[in-house]
């Protein structure tokens, strides 16, 4: 962002440091855009976000069409930003790129925009529409920027995001799972260990990175295990069997588990179960 000259800069940061309510006041019902503009762009440097976002939503249209249209219209996003305004600031960065596509400041109007939706999700317990979109804008960010300097930043909040839809997938198999044998939920037939299974397989290969993936293969197992248990007696044997071969596959990709021990049981219980029948 370009910076005013030495004695404009100095003259503004004095005022705006030091003006009460009232010069405030003054400065806003100015009719002097040139000199609004100017105390909102120090205002902003100065940190003082409220007092410019105030002038300068106030002066947006009036300076629409101007050389400093593009430049007011980033600030005023920075200031939501900077505010924690972030559903404000997403949409004031959304307008800015899409007016200014090759703009000065499109790149960080994007990275920001992204930034501002990454913040703005939500616990996985509630509904992850916001994660979608804040996923959505910083993969945009990088197709459109795939060597800026932010890269890494936005990579890391990328894989914060699906972490998050990860462990949303990982609470409903456990619900599942946690369900066991209570069928009132199953109106369209099946178990809830099924579901417990096929929900947990469903987000390693939605999201094979995960950092769940111990935990999801864990639940999957114990799940093969338990519907094992509570089969009808054509179905166990078969059953069981698949429960040691989740365990095989489980070590393999996990020899240093933190669940080798309860993993070996559910093997030993599982093959003695199969070496009776």
């Amino acid at each position: 962002m370009k910076l005013l000259n030495i004695k404009t800069l100095a003259a503004l940061t004095a005022m705006v440091t030091l003006v009460g309510c009232n010069q405030y006041n003054a400065i806003y019902k100015s009719q002097d855009y040139e000199y609004k503009y100017e105390a909102a762009k120090q205002a902003f440097v100065a940190g003082h976000y409220v007092q410019s976002y105030q002038l300068l939503d106030e002066m947006l249209i009036m300076l629409k069409g101007t050389e400093k249209a593009e430049e007011s219209l980033f600030m005023d996003a920075m200031c939501h930003f900077n505010l924690k305004d972030y559903e404000t600031a997403t949409t004031y960065f959304e307008r800015y790129y899409k007016t200014y596509p090759k703009g000065e400041y499109a790149e960080l109007a994007r990275f920001y925009g992204g930034k501002a939706s990454y913040l703005q999700s939500p616990d996985p317990r509630l509904d992850q529409s916001p994660t979608y979109a804040a996923i959505n804008s910083l993969q945009e960010f990088l197709e459109y920027y795939p060597y800026s300097s932010r890269r890494d930043e936005a990579n890391d909040m990328l894989l914060r995001l699906q972490n998050r839809l990860v462990q949303k997938e990982y609470n409903a198999a456990k619900l599942y799972f946690d369900l066991g044998s209570y069928n009132g939920n199953c109106i369209y037939g099946g178990s809830n260990y099924e579901a417990s299974i096929i929900t947990a397989e469903n987000a390693l290969k939605t999201y094979p990175y995960t950092n769940l993936r111990e935990d999801l293969y864990m639940l999957i197992l114990k799940a093969r295990y338990e519907l094992a248990v509570n089969s009808v007696d054509e179905k166990a044997n078969e059953r069981f069997q698949q429960a040691i071969d989740e365990y095989y596959g489980f070590k393999n990709e996990f020899p240093e588990s933190k669940y080798t021990a309860e993993a070996d049981k559910i093997f030993r219980n599982a093959n003695d179960k199969v070496k009776k029948n």
